[in-house]
């Protein structure tokens, strides 16, 4: 029986190659993971032609789709293609390459079923670090690829005389046992020693977004301002569905401020985003309108950037103040994975401790989700892409005293919060291979529906909780205020011991 092949529409050029050519191969696993991030960017592109060619995996539903082709074909679609995607199988990337791309690179997880094992993962983290292709782990650091190789396409083009010898190097059985031998993915997470002392101290951005505290505001910029930072600081207030205060722009000295309302998606996630693109310095860093930074926070967090160039992102530890109560948080570790953060929130992670380099966003995995109902948990989603590039390094001090507060944006917010948690439960289906993780956020939703006063939804979903993990306290909790528990009392209770949900 012949395979029938859906060939995408013509070009605006008259063409009929398309834009994009996806490649998945042959093997027997499924990729749907990356069929359905492709699917979602077509959506969204309706004017590119995009062609997958899916093999064993789910039929694309908005892109054009083939299981099979014959190499010569793939070669040529390759060859006229703008942009070329790929699993990470060694010889599609070699026909890639031989294409004249440099491909954009997604490796097959073996934890979701997708390969029997992770040499995929190990390949392509090899390849990139050579220059040899664009790796991505997220759908977000997917669509930002795409955009960048449609926009800028000569960044994505190999020419004759940068031939595919490394990546037929890398194909050696011995390069591939290196490859696979354990502990070649995670790298030291111990700091280096110091060595000198920093003469040339980076310049940084801040973004604080607001939005109606300005008394909270002035006394958080006052903290930013009396930093023991030898370098410049500069600050952007980012107004958010407010009246900006020009007041506050200063240009003298080290420690300039700057005002700009937020052009992006109202909410917390697009004043976070317009404040890094507004930004010119590769290290910027969060500090929300509440909270306030020790003096030596950033001194401590640029030393480490300095002394470790391949990381994306430094953190320190909190002290939570609720109600005149205060709690310190930190965490006895430097480095977080990915994985560790699917097991839990990390709180002590919190978005105003962030140090980031900018180009792992803007170039890597994409700025701060939009897309999140409601802005909620966009810095715990931002974590986990982050996290997937690589381990988070954290100070285990404390280097930031967070307020927490009855005017808090999500206070109350229940049905806000509820539809956030499962967009992301949907985005990460990760959180199925971990069950403390997933018994966490579900935990979570089963509260916040039954806060909203959503009794059945928040029945089923503590039922989902249990079934993940029977000893999540948080189906209790929800259970509690099912019964008619006012969820104000628990809350305050946990944020009085300087916990949140």
């Amino acid at each position: 029986m012949t395979e029938q092949t859906t060939r995408p529409a013509p070009r605006p050029d008259g063409s009929d190659h398309p834009d994009i050519v996806v490649s998945i191969g042959t093997d027997h696993h499924a990729f749907d993971r990356l069929v359905r991030w492709i699917d979602d960017y077509a959506r969204t592109h309706r004017d590119l032609r995009i062609l997958v060619q899916h093999g064993h995996s789910a039929q694309p539903l908005a892109a054009s789709g083939t299981p099979f082709l014959p190499g010569d074909d793939l070669g040529e679609l390759m060859r006229a293609a703008r942009v070329v995607v790929t699993h990470g199988g060694p010889g599609t990337i070699v026909q890639a390459r031989r294409a004249g791309h440099l491909p954009v690179v997604v490796p097959r997880d073996p934890e979701l079923g997708e390969h029997v094992d992770d040499h995929q993962l190990l390949f392509v983290s090899r390849l990139e670090e050579a220059g040899r292709v664009r790796a991505c782990s997220s759908p977000q650091q997917l669509y930002a690829l795409l955009d960048k190789a449609l926009s800028s396409p000569d960044d994505f083009r190999v020419g004759p005389q940068d031939d595919e010898g490394a990546v037929r190097s890398a194909l050696r059985a011995g390069a591939l046992i290196d490859l696979v031998a354990p502990g070649a993915r995670t790298p030291d997470p111990r700091p280096r020693p110091e060595s000198e002392e920093v003469t040339d101290w980076p310049e940084v951005t801040v973004v604080v977004p607001t939005r109606d505290r300005p008394e909270l505001l002035r006394r958080t910029l006052r903290a930013i301002s009396e930093q023991d930072y030898p370098g410049t600081i500069t600050t952007i207030v980012v107004y958010d569905n407010d009246q900006p205060d020009p007041s506050l722009a200063r240009a003298e000295g080290t420690r300039p401020v700057r005002v700009v309302t937020n052009t992006l998606t109202p909410g917390l996630a697009g004043a976070r985003n317009t404040g890094v693109l507004a930004a010119h310095t590769d290290l910027v860093a969060f500090c929300d309108d509440d909270d306030t930074w020790l003096p030596g926070k950033l001194r401590a967090q640029v030393r480490v950037m300095l002394q470790e160039p391949g990381t994306d992102l430094v953190c320190c530890g909190i002290t939570v103040v609720y109600d005149r109560v205060e709690a310190v948080r930190t965490l006895d570790r430097t480095s977080v994975t990915f994985g560790d953060l699917l097991g839990s929130r990390l709180t002590e992670l919190h978005p105003s401790t962030f140090l980031i380099r900018r180009r792992a966003m803007i170039d890597g995995c994409g700025t701060v989700s939009e897309e999140i109902p409601g802005s909620y948990a966009e810095d715990y989603e931002l974590l986990l892409r982050l996290a997937r590039r690589g381990p988070i390094r954290n100070i285990p001090e404390t280097g930031v005293r967070v307020l927490w507060h009855r005017r808090s944006h999500f206070s109350g917010r229940w049905q806000t919060i509820a539809t956030a948690l499962r967009w992301l439960l949907e985005r990460y289906p990760e959180f199925r291979l971990v069950p403390r993780g997933h018994a966490r956020v579900a935990g979570q939703i089963a509260f916040a529906e039954a806060a909203a006063g959503h009794r059945r939804a928040a029945l089923r979903w503590i039922g989902t909780t249990l079934r993940a993990r029977p000893a999540e306290a948080r189906a209790l909790l929800a259970f509690l205020v099912v019964l008619g528990v006012p969820p104000g009392w628990i809350m305050r209770a946990l944020h009085l011991r300087g916990k949140g949900l």
